[in-house]
């Protein structure tokens, strides 16, 4: 990207959102949105000079040129919008997003970008904007900064603007019915909040509780073939790697395929000794360490200890899917502070 006249200028942290167990019921105080599942992006636009930037401040630009063009003919010709890029596809005769799409346009191949930008184009749909014109929008409430979005998307083919609501009933409904779209949950907004890069100010509400770890080793399967479980760790605010946990029970043909993602990253060839399986007594306990610069989604139930030393996952995770867009440094801690679901007297109370 070139010079660029700005009064919001990259690279910037997006602002970011906590998980919440329901949708926040204060009618008159939230905006609601959907949660889409893609890659969170920043644009940058100042005439013909556009900047993709991912969450984790990377260009993003380089694999998805078709939507470089869009954006530069669909846009305010200044603006700095957040949103997410996403790939809809037809699927059993519908249209919804493809995670598995959108992950394979990350590819160093300048030939493989230009081919998947005609077979998997990507869409924009912004969700918020921090600036128009020379003003920057970061200190102004969400009514305004939502005014000033609809403004800056000036064409809706490829760059789209979110739907929202102020009805929270009507929020909590859209985190089940828009699920079949390949939606994965809602987004609260305080009206009344300014933007605050790198603060998680927005709520999250998803279907499944979930997290973004780093894997950190694995072990080998007990019949001798691939994975049997990877080890996970998540970053403390002082930039330590802790380890939280595991995921296991994959296919015979996931666990081959597992094996080929880490054994690339393996440590020399040490072998490091650690608790037993906490889910099989007579599993092997040693494992192999990795380079920690792979990045995955979980789905857990509960997280178990007080402290940061001592939090880990309650079970065994289920493995999602890899996440090349984001930053194994930004797996911390604090994406795991989610209020609990219950009381323990609501339990009793109703036994």
């Amino acid at each position: 990207m070139g010079r660029v006249d700005l009064p919001v200028l990259p690279p910037l942290e997006p602002m970011l959102a906590k998980a919440q167990a329901e949708v926040p019921d204060e009618p008159g105080v939230w905006s609601y949105e959907p949660k889409w599942d893609g890659f969170r992006a920043l644009v940058f636009r100042d005439g013909d000079e556009v900047m993709l930037q991912s969450r984790n401040g990377r260009e993003l630009g380089r694999y998805f040129p078709e939507l470089v063009e869009a954006l530069r003919d669909e846009l305010a010709d200044r603006c700095v919008l957040d949103g997410e890029v996403v790939v809809p596809r037809e699927i059993d005769g519908r249209v919804r997003l493809d995670w598995e799409s959108l992950s394979q346009r990350i590819h160093p191949a300048a030939s493989r970008v230009a081919m998947l930008a005609e077979q998997t184009p990507a869409h924009f749909i912004g969700f918020d904007a921090l600036a128009t014109g020379a003003t920057s929008l970061l200190d102004e409430p969400f009514r305004v900064r939502r005014d000033a979005l609809n403004e800056a998307v000036r064409s809706k083919q490829w760059c789209h603007v979110t739907r929202t609501t102020e009805d929270p009933e009507l929020g909590a409904e859209w985190l089940q019915t828009f699920e079949g779209a390949g939606l994965d949950g809602v987004i609260a907004k305080r009206l009344d909040g300014p933007y605050l890069p790198g603060k998680r100010e927005m709520v999250k509400v998803k279907h499944v509780r979930d997290a973004d770890c780093v894997a950190i080793g694995y072990r080998i399967h007990k019949s001798g073939e691939g994975v049997g479980s990877i080890l996970l760790g998540l970053y403390t605010g002082d930039g330590e790697l802790r380890m939280v946990g595991g995921a296991a029970s994959f296919t015979a043909r996931n666990r081959l395929r597992l094996l080929a993602d880490l054994q690339p990253l393996r440590i020399g060839n040490e072998l490091r000794e650690g608790e037993p399986s906490r889910w099989n007594s007579a599993a092997d306990k040693r494992w192999i360490p990795v380079r920690p610069e792979k990045v995955c989604e979980v789905v857990y139930d509960q997280m178990e200890g007080n402290s940061v030393d001592g939090r880990r996952f309650r079970h065994a995770v289920r493995f999602v899917r890899w996440r090349p867009d984001r930053d194994p440094r930004s797996c911390t801690f604090d994406q795991l502070e989610v209020p609990l679901h219950y009381d323990l007297y609501d339990v009793l109370e109703q036994a």
